[in-house]
C-alpha cells in the first residue's frame, strides 16, 4: 500500500512531537520538515530527512502538518492548498475559526485541496466530545474546564510581545468553564514589566480572562507540557431531565496535539476539496486500516 507522504512545516515542540508521531505510524512516510533556517544546524534526530526552507524544495507531498505558531497559519495553508497539497494545523483562537475557515474555503475548493483546521485537543478532539454530549442532551449545559497546565497557543503569544525573552502561560480552571491564567516572563534587559503586562492583557488570547503576569528569572526552572481538561455536560434526552456526562483527560500536550494531527492528516485524503473542522468529518476516518475491520472492533 502507498503510504500517505506528510511534509512538517515548523519544528518547535508540536513539531517535534509531530515527527515521532508520523515515526509510529505505519501508512505514513517522512517528505521532509520546512524549518526557518533550513538543513542549518540540522538537528541530529532529523539526520535520515530532507529539511528545507521552503516546501516548494520537497517532492511528491500529500498533506503538510503546519506546526506552526497559529497567528501564521493561515499565510501557510493558502500557499500551500495552492501547490495542490492538503494541509492540516491546530489553530486555537476559539472566536476566529468561522473566520479563518471561511478564508480558507474557496482556496481548498478552487485547487481540489483539503483543509483541516483547529485539529488539537482544543479546539479539536474535545469539540467531537462537546458535539457528542450536545445530540445526547440536546437541552443543557456544558462547561469546559482547562487545566491546570500549559498552554503552549498562550505562552506563544507572550512570548511574541517585545521585551518578552521567554514566557510560561499556566491555565488554571475556576470552575463553570471559568479560567485565570498566571503568566511567568523572563524579560529582555530594559525590558518594563508594566508595559508587558498591559500588552498581554489588550490581546484576544487573553482579554477574556482574568490574567496575572508575574517576572521570573528563569521559565526553564518552571515549564511542564503537562495538561488536562474536564468537560461536563447536565441537560435533558427526549423530556427526560438530569442526564449527566463527564470526561476527564490529563495530557502531555505538544504530544497529543501532534497525534491529533497526524490523524486528521490521514482522514484528509478521504474527505472532498473544501475545509474542514473536526466535528464535520467522520472518527472513523482518522484511524488507519481498514474501515470494515475498524467497524467490527469499535462498534
Amino acid at each position: 500500500m502507498k503510504k500517505i507522504r506528510a511534509a512538517v512545516v515548523g519544528y518547535g515542540n508540536i513539531g517535534k512531537y509531530t515527527i515521532e508521531a508520523l515515526e509510529a505510524s505505519e501508512d505514513f512516510e517522512i517528505a521532509g520538515v520546512v524549518r526557518r533556517n533550513g538543513a542549518e544546524n540540522k538537528p541530529a534526530e532529523l539526520a535520515q530527512y530532507d529539511v528545507v526552507k521552503d516546501i516548494t524544495e520537497l517532492k511528491d507531498v500529500d498533506v503538510a502538518i503546519l506546526a506552526t505558531p497559529t497567528r501564521s497559519c493561515e499565510e501557510y495553508a493558502k500557499k500551500i492548498l495552492a501547490m495542490g497539497i492538503n494541509t492540516v494545523d491546530s489553530f486555537d483562537i476559539h472566536t476566529s475559526i468561522l473566520d479563518y475557515r471561511a478564508a480558507l474555503m474557496p482556496v481548498a475548493k478552487d485547487n481540489g485541496t483539503v483543509a483541516i483546521i483547529s485539529a488539537g485537543w482544543d479546539p479539536g478532539s474535545d469539540s467531537i466530545v462537546r458535539t457528542l454530549m450536545q445530540s445526547l442532551a440536546p437541552k443543557g449545559l456544558s462547561y469546559t474546564n482547562f487545566g491546570p497546565g500549559r498552554s503552549m497557543g498562550h505562552s506563544v503569544c507572550v512570548r511574541s510581545k517585545a521585551g518578552v525573552k521567554d514566557a510560561l502561560s499556566m491555565t488554571i480552571p475556576v470552575g463553570e468553564g471559568i479560567h485565570r491564567r498566571m503568566v511567568y516572563v523572563e524579560l529582555e534587559e530594559g525590558a518594563d514589566l508594566a508595559e508587558v503586562t498591559k500588552a498581554i492583557k489588550a490581546d484576544p488570547y487573553f482579554a477574556s480572562d482574568e490574567t496575572h503576569v508575574f517576572q521570573v528569572e528563569s521559565v526553564d526552572a518552571l515549564n511542564d507540557v503537562g495538561h488536562g481538561v474536564n468537560l461536563t455536560r447536565k441537560g435533558v434526552s427526549g423530556k427526560t431531565h438530569n442526564q449527566l456526562f463527564e470526561f476527564n483527560m490529563k495530557i502531555n500536550n505538544p504530544a497529543l496535539t501532534a497525534q491529533v494531527l497526524v490523524n486528521v492528516a490521514r482522514a484528509s485524503l478521504k474527505q472532498q476539496p473544501g475545509c474542514y473542522t473536526m466535528i464535520e468529518i467522520p472518527v472513523i476516518d482518522m484511524l488507519p486500516g481498514d474501515r470494515e475491520s475498524l467497524i467490527a472492533h469499535l462498534v
